[in-house]
């Protein structure tokens, strides 16, 4: 004996439904039209109606501790008469990698946002439709892919938003020497120096600015790169054009390389420390404290040199144990004719120097 499919009969049962709702006098326009009415392409939305997703600008630049709108807006096609009340969901695809994660949810007046974005994101609503994300107190780890997807009832639609922060890579060599940090240990060396990975984009503009560093380095996705602009012999050979090199990616556990930071602006100010007498790196530490600041980190010095135009000729301790100096005029008795943060490695910690400073209540 034969038995029927459930399937079908299921289909013919939603169909005889469908079709008796007006006869109910049931007729919103706003009811699904069942898989076997679609338009072939396995799809399912509004009778006569379909709702549309965009973002104005897909992606966008912004400095850490500002504020950066994502645009996003949603509208239906035919316009419909009345608002209809959809859930609104925004998360976020880091530029490391890995699962997306919830930003902010909203059901009409209700709002909720989540994990380090809490109390930090809302949206903006100036107008029908206008879902864009308004972001404050911007973060280095803001960096990565946010999705904003409207859903109303069995209609699911999405745009993209790219943000990308403003700021300068610089290469980090741990006190230990070189090649010696797998991909945690540059994330956490990278966070020490108020800093995080570098992406590639960000290396890559930071080569198109001039940066040439013949050491390889961890960036964000887990690639091992570096830039040149001069070639040379012990970076890769003269046969090579300038470029960013790459070992693609590499194991994070088993395999060591130097890395690449990236560090955006700063509230705040460094300074080079004016005391009567040099100063070993304890002293260092404890001069900048009585002075009400903390010693400088190499991100932040990086910033105050690139951003705030810091140059000085003077050698001082940084919160590492390295010794470093920034020159934005160059002049023949502070180094190379070239802009740049200027190193002397980790010395021996007893012996004595300048220092670096940083307040953050200082402008």
């Amino acid at each position: 004996m034969m038995v029927a499919h459930p399937l079908p009969l299921l289909a013919i049962l939603l169909q005889l439904l469908l079709s008796c709702l007006p006869a109910l006098g049931y007729s919103n326009r706003f009811f699904y039209q069942d898989i076997l009415n679609g338009n072939g392409n396995g799809e399912i939305h509004f009778n006569g109606v379909k709702l549309h997703v965009d973002s104005s600008q897909p992606s966008m630049f912004a400095l850490r501790g500002s504020n950066a709108t994502l645009s996003c807006r949603y509208w239906y096609e035919p316009e419909l008469s009345s608002p209809r009340r959809v859930r609104v969901k925004w998360s976020w695809l880091p530029v490391m990698g890995g699962h997306e994660t919830d930003v902010l949810v909203a059901i009409g007046p209700r709002i909720h946002s989540f994990g380090d974005f809490r109390d930090r994101v809302y949206l903006r609503q100036d107008s029908p439709g206008d879902a864009s994300l308004v972001m404050t107190e911007l973060q280095l780890n803001d960096t990565g892919r946010y999705r904003c997807e409207v859903i109303d009832g069995l209609e699911d639609k999405s745009a993209t938003v790219d943000l990308e922060l403003r700021g300068v890579v610089f290469p980090y060599q741990p006190p230990h020497g070189r090649y010696n940090l797998t991909y945690h240990d540059a994330q956490q060396v990278c966070q020490e120096q108020d800093s995080t990975l570098a992406t590639f984009e960000q290396l890559f503009q930071a080569w198109e600015d001039g940066l040439d560093w013949c050491n390889a380095g961890w960036l964000a996705d887990g690639t091992v790169q570096y830039p040149i602009t001069k070639p040379r012999s012990p970076c890769g050979g003269l046969g090579l054009a300038p470029g960013v090199r790459s070992y693609g990616r590499r194991h994070r556990h088993l395999h060591r390389y130097d890395v690449f930071c990236f560090s955006s602006s700063l509230r705040g100010k460094v300074y080079y420390l004016q005391h009567p007498q040099k100063l070993n790196l304890t002293e260092a530490q404890q001069a900048c404290f009585s002075n009400g600041a903390q010693i400088a980190k190499v991100g932040q010095l990086y910033v105050a040199w690139r951003f705030m135009g810091l140059n000085r000729c003077d050698a001082g301790w940084l919160a590492d144990g390295s010794l470093r100096y920034p020159v934005t005029n160059p002049s023949r008795n502070c180094g190379p004719l070239e802009p740049g943060v200027r190193s002397f490695g980790f010395p021996p910690p007893y012996q004595k120097h300048g220092v670096y400073c940083y307040s953050a209540g200082m402008q």
